[in-house]
């Protein structure tokens, strides 16, 4: 197989002519660069150059060779190199995905540090779909996920989850006539038989169950039942709420977007921990940039989630 050395070796041999010449300018050893050479030629199946105790010539296949194969490696080693720069580049621009519900101060606190730290950065901001939420980052539409980080290292090998920006804290969204309305807080156990949402096709799992657990501490049946359909599966789930139909576990982060409704009473659920929000990326896509914004997140990352 060849390699990227064994082309850098012949090239410089085929300038120098002279075996220690050649060693010298790569800083190698001259049997390093004849095993260089002879592994290429054995590669090429041919001659590369006429050796004689005097002398060391060019093959006419190790001219041709040359013409053909400087261009090429000129173009691959600039590529490398630019890629690597582009690789440690701190202030490269940042697309950022988040979902709407967490797409508030958190977020704009993390942005605001990341672009003071790195003067003339770009960001972009993109609102990501809730039901499908890792699928934009896998596309490579965005470079960042600011998202739950609550993600199945099995059913999401190809993911890295790094430092959280936030903890929210767990609300039950009900009816204002139901009769959990108007509690100032409520146990996990207090949902046993009723029913909620079931999980959207495409929502991962791990997320899912984090946020709506199958059964109570004690083993009583959560109903995860009802179905959201296509589309906008927070919106429906609220709609669904606000007729009586169900019940349904959230976040206090949701809060402020449902501030304005008399028609709901969010509830506190004092014995569930917090859930952390913070950063996703694709593991094989991290950068330069990625880092930094993680390790601005992690300056950041004061919040103590409740036991």
């Amino acid at each position: 197989m060849t390699d990227l050395r064994q082309i850098e070796v012949f090239l410089a041999l085929a300038e120098e002519l002279h075996f220690g010449h050649t060693a010298d300018r790569l800083h190698l050893t001259q049997p390093q660069v004849s095993r260089a050479v002879a592994a290429l030629e054995s590669h090429l199946g041919g001659r590369l150059f006429e050796r004689t105790s005097r002398q060391v010539r060019l093959t006419p296949l190790g001219r041709r060779f040359r013409h053909e194969a400087e261009p090429a490696y000129r173009l691959l080693t600039e590529a490398l190199q630019n890629a690597r720069a582009r690789a440690r580049d701190t202030a490269q621009p940042l697309r950022i995905g988040f979902f709407l519900s967490v797409g508030g101060e958190p977020l704009s606190r993390l942005v605001r540090a990341h672009e003071a730290r790195h003067p003339g950065i770009q960001i972009s901001l993109t609102n990501v779909p809730y039901v499908d939420p890792y699928e934009p980052l896998r596309r490579d539409e965005v470079d960042v996920l600011i998202s739950y980080l609550i993600v199945d290292p099995v059913e999401e090998p190809d993911l890295t989850t790094g430092p959280a920006i936030h903890h929210t804290a767990r609300v039950l969204v009900v009816a204002a006539g139901d009769p959990l309305a108007g509690r100032p807080s409520l146990s996990i156990e207090d949902l046993a038989g009723r029913r909620t949402v079931a999980r959207p096709p495409r929502l991962p799992r791990a997320l899912f169950d984090h946020f709506v657990p199958p059964a109570t501490p004690l083993g009583e049946p959560i109903h995860r039942t009802y179905d959201l359909g296509e589309g906008d599966a927070y919106g429906a789930a609220v709609a669904a709420v606000a007729r009586g139909h169900i019940v349904h576990l959230s976040a206090d982060i949701f809060t402020p977007l449902l501030a304005h409704r008399h028609d709901l009473d969010l509830i506190a659920i004092r014995d569930l921990p917090d859930i952390p929000i913070g950063l996703i990326w694709v593991t094989a896509r991290q950068n330069a940039a990625i880092s930094a914004l993680a390790d601005t997140a992690a300056s950041l990352s004061t919040a103590t989630p409740r036991d």
